[in-house]
């Protein structure tokens, strides 16, 4: 598998994986369990706004933000079509940047002022990860006011995108003496 692909793979994990939070945060009630609604908000704001800053510097932009997340708290639909473009946007990237600057490095400035330097490929998979790290505590806001979270997992993903997965069996390799 290329390193487009299975990039490709997780951007369209992380995708799903964000629209899957955003409705689940849609459907709570804004004023019961108001703080920890906010809070999820506020974590799910902060995926996006990381994101749209490494995105910019992928294509060698200002990103315009002074911190890793907004003053203003949006509500959720807002939050989702916002995050939806987002998610676009690096589908599309993924897609059309040619996979020889893959491994290119990108120098960037933190929100904070500290240096730093990934491949673009480092760099979309932080993104897939930071998602992914946040999207867990608010699995565990959810949980903690007795919301089910989705099941936020590569693996449910995949096989809710190609069912007939669940009906594959690929041969197991020889065991080696010693070996796992």
């Amino acid at each position: 598998m290329s390193a487009r692909t299975l990039l490709k793979s997780l951007l369209v994990y992380q995708a799903w994986a964000n629209d899957e939070f955003l409705e689940k945060l849609a459907g709570l009630d804004p004023h019961r369990n108001a703080k920890e609604r906010r809070a999820a908000l506020r974590l799910m704001n902060h995926i996006h706004v990381v994101s749209r800053i490494f995105a910019a510097h992928l294509a060698g932009v200002a990103h315009g933000y002074a911190s890793d997340n907004t003053e203003e708290t949006p509500e959720p639909a807002e939050l989702r079509a916002a995050i939806a473009e987002s998610d676009r946007w690096y589908l599309d990237y993924v897609e059309t940047v040619p996979e020889q600057r893959l491994p290119e490095p990108v120098s960037f400035t933190f929100t904070d002022g500290d240096k730093g330097c990934m491949t673009r490929q480092e760099t979309l998979t932080h993104v897939v990860l930071h998602g992914s790290y946040h999207r867990g505590e608010v699995g565990r806001m959810l949980a903690g006011i007795a919301v089910s979270p989705p099941w936020d997992t590569y693996a449910v993903h995949l096989h809710r995108a190609e069912p007939s997965r669940r009906l594959l069996t690929v041969p197991r390799p020889l065991r080696i003496r010693g070996g796992f």
